[in-house]
């Protein structure tokens, strides 16, 4: 019985071993494209989090504006093949009012964005945490853990101040994503230079 926990321990060792690999394998892929982008995305978290209102409704306003164009190209493509059917006219119909009351009525688009901001958070946390432990013990293991406990620790303030605080969470949030995802990838874009140059 303990030889069959210490086979099952060296084959989960094994496993945990080949993932580590397959990350390294992927880190070349950062590198001084990686730096720039993570400079830009921080600049932009901290303008946004002296800005917070503002970069919620610019956010808000991108996407009703996503979501309008993308339900007239929708419509002209099923009006020009002569899609008459009405199923095919509700999907984009529904995107297009969806736009509007989000563009026209930004504060309530705000206030749905936020619903959908604590899941992604959620479901960010956990694919943070997933790739720290993949990539432990390399470098930027750490600042992995660090993104996937900021991301939940941003989730649980939506819940708790979801709908009366949203304009402020949802631009905070914005913001402190940004910088964060920028230092995340100026890290790794640095230490990948950093061992190249090696």
């Amino acid at each position: 019985m303990k030889h069959i926990s210490i086979n099952s321990h060296e084959t989960h060792d094994g496993d945990i071993h080949q993932q580590q690999l397959e990350v390294m394998a992927t880190l070349p892929k950062f590198g001084s494209f990686s730096v720039i982008t993570g400079i830009l995305l921080i600049a932009l978290g901290c303008i946004g989090v002296l800005l917070p209102e503002i970069m919620a409704l610019q956010a808000t306003i991108f996407i009703a504006g996503l979501l309008m164009v993308g339900s007239i190209f929708w419509l002209v493509h099923t009006f020009k093949y002569k899609l008459y059917g009405w199923t095919q006219w509700v999907k984009p119909l529904m995107l297009l009012i969806t736009g509007g009351v989000m563009l026209f009525y930004p504060l309530d688009g705000v206030a749905a964005i936020g619903v959908l901001l604590v899941i992604y958070l959620i479901i960010d946390a956990i694919g943070s945490f997933t790739f720290a432990y993949m990539l432990r013990p390399l470098v930027g293991w750490g600042w992995m853990i660090f993104n996937g406990v900021t991301s939940l620790a941003l989730a649980i303030l939506f819940l708790v101040g979801w709908p009366e605080s949203t304009l402020l969470i949802v631009g905070l949030y914005i913001s402190i994503s940004l910088f964060f995802d920028g230092w995340a990838l100026l890290y790794m874009g640095w230490m990948q230079r950093k061992l190249n140059a090696q």
